[in-house]
Parts: structure tokens; C-alpha cells; sequence
């Protein structure tokens, strides 16, 4: 080999693993999907449908044979309230504020359909025509959902349920007439207004149907308007002059949310009250 043949062979040899070392180093590493949870499906014979459920299981969960409070969160779609509501809790589970928990996030099929009463507005009934069916979305929970979790997850006996506006309206439903279905509940901007604010007037009579039930309570409202903050407070007075002492409700404003902004603060705050630090012995 001629010394200039030699040079050009050293050359493409030198070129060559210049190149191969800048393919390497530009190859980018393998990616792997974030997981916040997992993706679960349930039949309802109650709603004649599939449920779609995002369900986030507590650090450990897989590793332990630890059984754990349940959150169910309504608005618990993906694109929804999940995501949020879940980084608030890992939060305070973080910083010691509550205790590790699995969060059911239902996911929404026709939110209006599920979470009101019948109304007797005729113009409510000519705009919204699906509503009204919150009894069977109750039976749902109670029949279907609830019994699936505790057969499939490791779950105690603390159950509470998360509910913004229309959400929050069905929460309150369900605290006044199947309280005994959670043992704690975070009521945000409930949409009291529906019906004519039917439901805080037969709430007298159905408290007095369901004396002695444990619920700790709390509600929260923003500054949303004079009919749904009066509303809040009326929802208040009325569980206080109930008598039940095995209720204890309490009412954060906060005045500088909105409608559209409360919800993160309103959960964060809710979610330390229900879990007050316990007493040193």
C-alpha cells in the first residue's frame, strides 16, 4: 500500500468512527410512559353503560398488604379533575397532612343526567332535557361502584366523595339521603339554585330520616354570586340546627376564587380540615 493509499484508508477509518461516535451520542435513551394511575372499567346495569374509572393507588400500594381510605371524585375524568385533585393529595400525604389514599375518579358520561333531580323549571327542562336522573347514579354508587372498589382494591371503611357545582349538588343529595354511603364529604360551590333551591327546603325533613349518622362535612364557596354563596351558608345553618351531634359541618369562604378557580384551593383546604392532626397522648 502506497504511503498516500495508507493515509486515505486512516482517514475513512478515523471519519467513519467520528460519525458512529455522534450517532451514539445523538441517539436519544428509550422512553417510558408516566404513570399517575391506572385506567378501569366498570358495567352498570343501574346506568345501562360502561364506566370509565381513573383510579390512583398510594405509593406502596403494590408492595404492602395495607388497606387504604378511599376518595371518589366526581368530574374524575382524565381531561377533568383527576389529574389536580390527585397531585393535591399526594401533596398533603407528603407533607403528613392526611393519610395515604386511593382516589376513584368517575369519569363523566352526561354530568347533568347524573348529578340532578328532576326539576320542575319548564325552561331547565326545555334546555337540558337529559337531567333528572340522579337516583339512579346514586344506585350506581351504592349497588355497583362502592362494592366493586372494596372487592377489588384494599380499601377501610372511610369513604369520601368530592363535588364541584353541579357535582356539588349531588353530594349534598347524597348527604341528606344516603349519608350512611360516605363517611366524609368535601362539598365545593354546590349548585343549590337547581329546582328552585327545592332541595335545601325538604332538607329539614330529611335530615330528621337519617338521625345519628357519622358525616364530617365540609363546604366551600368563592365569590360566585349572592344566590349560590346565601345558598352555601343556608346548606350550613341547616345541618348545625339539625341536632345531630354525630355531624360536624363547616363553611370555608374564600373570597378571592371564582367559580372557575376554586376548586384546587377549596380541595386543598377541605382535605386538611377533614384530616385534622390527631391528639398527643
Amino acid at each position: 500500500m502506497t504511503r498516500s493509499n495508507a493515509f486515505l484508508a486512516l482517514f475513512i477509518t478515523l471519519l467513519s468512527y467520528s460519525l458512529t461516535a455522534q450517532n451514539t451520542k445523538s441517539k436519544p435513551a428509550p422512553k417510558t410512559p408516566f404513570a399517575l394511575g391506572v385506567v378501569d372499567k366498570i358495567q352498570s346495569a343501574q346506568l345501562s353503560e360502561s364506566r370509565t374509572l381513573n383510579i390512583y393507588l398510594p405509593d406502596g400500594y403494590n408492595d404492602s398488604a395495607a388497606s387504604y381510605p378511599v376518595i371518589y371524585l366526581l368530574d374524575g375524568s382524565a381531561n377533568e379533575d383527576f389529574v389536580h385533585i390527585t397531585g393535591v393529595v399526594q401533596f398533603l400525604v407528603m407533607i403528613g397532612k392526611m393519610p395515604p389514599s386511593i382516589i376513584v375518579g368517575i369519569a363523566n358520561v352526561d354530568r347533568r343526567r347524573d348529578f340532578t333531580f328532576p326539576t320542575t323549571i319548564p325552561q331547565d327542562l326545555k334546555d337540558f332535557p337529559t337531567t333528572g336522573h340522579s337516583d339512579k347514579f346514586m344506585l350506581f354508587i351504592e349497588k355497583e361502584l362502592q362494592p366493586y372498589i372494596q372487592k377489588n382494591y384494599r380499601t377501610t371503611s372511610r369513604k369520601t366523595i368530592i363535588g364541584q357545582s353541579l357535582g356539588g349538588l349531588l353530594a349534598v343529595e347524597i348527604l341528606l339521603r344516603k349519608p350512611e354511603l360516605f363517611t366524609d364529604y368535601l362539598i365545593v360551590s354546590p349548585s343549590l339554585w337547581w329546582d328552585n333551591e327545592s332541595l335545601l327546603a325538604l332538607a329539614p325533613g330529611l335530615l330528621k330520616e337519617h338521625p345519628g349518622k357519622k358525616a364530617n362535612v365540609f363546604i366551600s364557596v368563592g365569590s360566585e354570586g349572592k344566590i349560590m354563596q346565601g345558598d352555601a351558608a343556608k346548606l350550613l345553618e341547616l345541618l348545625n340546627a339539625s341536632g345531630d351531634k354525630e355531624m360536624k359541618a363547616t363553611l370555608l369562604t374564600l373570597p378571592e376564587e371564582d367559580h372557575l378557580t376554586i376548586l384546587h384551593n377549596a380541595a386543598y383546604k377541605g382535605l386538611e380540615a377533614l384530616n385534622p392532626p390527631k391528639e398527643k397522648k
